[in-house]
C-alpha cells in the first residue's frame, strides 16, 4: 500500500511539472472547409513557446515553432499555404483543406512553468457526388426481364468509408461501402413494372449524405414505349418495303408481257 501511495504522489509531482497530455475527440471535416485546431490559451506570453508537428500515423513532423511576435517559417510541404497561425493564441487554422491532411496533429506548449501536449486527429471526407440512377437490361434474367425492370445507383469518385444503399419506404434493403479510394460504387435493384412502392438510393459518408429518388414510370415505362415504338417503326418499313417490291415486280411482269405482244404484231 505505501508503494501506491509513493506512486500516486510520483505521478502528481510529475503532472504538475511537464503538464498532461490531452486526447482530442475525432475531428471530421469535408475536402475544401476550413478547420482551427485550438490551443485553448487566451494569449501567448513572450516567455512561452509553442510548437506544432504533424504525421499520418504519428505527430513527428515540425509545421512551425512559435514564439509570441516570432513565428518560423513552416516546414512541412504537404501543409504549404494551407496553414494559419493565430498570433494571438498560437491555433493551428487549416483553410482549403484536401484529404492529404488527414493525419495527426499536436501541440506543444509551455504554460505556467510546464508542458502541456494536445493531440487532434483530423480526418478530411472528399465531397459526395450525387449519385445517378440509370436502367440497365443486362442486369436482368431473360426470364424475368419482360415484367421487371433493373436500374444501377452509382456514384463516382468516391474515397473511404462512403456507401451506397436502397431504400424501400423506410426499410433498407441494399447497401455497399468502400473503406478504401475508389473510383466508382454501384448498387443494382430490380422492381416490377408496376411497383407503386418508393424507392430511393442514399449515398453517404460518416458526415453528409445525399439521396436520389426512383421514378419508375419515367425510367422504365419510358425505355420500353421507346423500345415499342422502334418494333412499330421497324415493322412500317419493312410493309412499304415489301409493298414496293410488290409494285415493281407486277410492273416488270406487265413490261414484260407488253413488250412480249408488241413483238407478235
Amino acid at each position: 500500500s505505501r508503494l501506491i501511495v509513493l506512486l500516486c504522489v510520483c505521478l502528481r509531482h510529475l503532472d504538475s511539472v511537464f503538464g498532461a497530455v490531452q486526447i482530442n475527440t475525432l475531428i471530421s471535416v469535408t475536402e475544401g472547409d476550413s478547420v482551427t485546431l485550438h490551443t485553448h490559451i487566451t494569449e501567448l506570453h513572450t516567455d512561452e513557446g509553442t510548437e506544432w508537428t504533424f504525421g499520418v500515423e504519428s505527430p513527428d513532423e515540425i509545421i512551425a515553432t512559435i514564439y509570441k511576435d516570432n513565428i518560423k517559417p513552416f516546414i512541412n510541404e504537404r501543409l504549404k499555404n494551407h496553414v494559419e497561425i493565430d498570433a494571438q493564441t498560437g491555433s493551428l487554422i487549416i483553410t482549403n483543406i484536401t484529404t492529404q491532411h488527414t493525419g495527426r496533429y499536436q501541440v506543444t506548449f509551455t504554460r505556467n512553468a510546464k508542458l502541456d501536449k494536445v493531440i487532434f486527429r483530423v480526418i478530411v471526407y472528399a465531397r459526395l457526388s450525387v449519385p445517378v440512377i440509370s436502367r440497365v437490361s443486362s442486369q436482368c434474367s431473360s426470364s424475368s426481364s419482360s415484367s421487371c425492370c433493373c436500374v444501377l445507383c452509382s456514384v463516382v469518385n468516391v474515397s473511404h468509408d462512403v456507401s451506397v444503399s436502397w431504400y424501400k419506404g423506410k426499410s433498407l434493403l441494399s447497401s455497399i461501402s468502400v473503406s478504401d479510394l475508389n473510383i466508382r460504387l454501384s448498387l443494382p435493384l430490380k422492381v416490377e413494372y408496376q411497383d407503386t412502392n418508393t424507392y430511393r438510393c442514399v449515398v453517404n459518408n460518416p458526415i453528409t449524405n445525399h439521396t436520389q429518388h426512383l421514378h419508375i414510370t419515367q425510367l422504365c415505362h419510358t425505355s420500353e414505349v421507346v423500345v415499342h415504338t422502334c418494333g412499330f417503326i421497324e415493322t412500317v418499313i419493312r410493309l412499304v418495303v415489301s409493298a414496293v417490291v410488290g409494285v415493281a415486280t407486277v410492273a416488270v411482269l406487265v413490261y414484260d408481257i407488253q413488250t412480249r405482244i408488241t413483238i407478235n404484231l
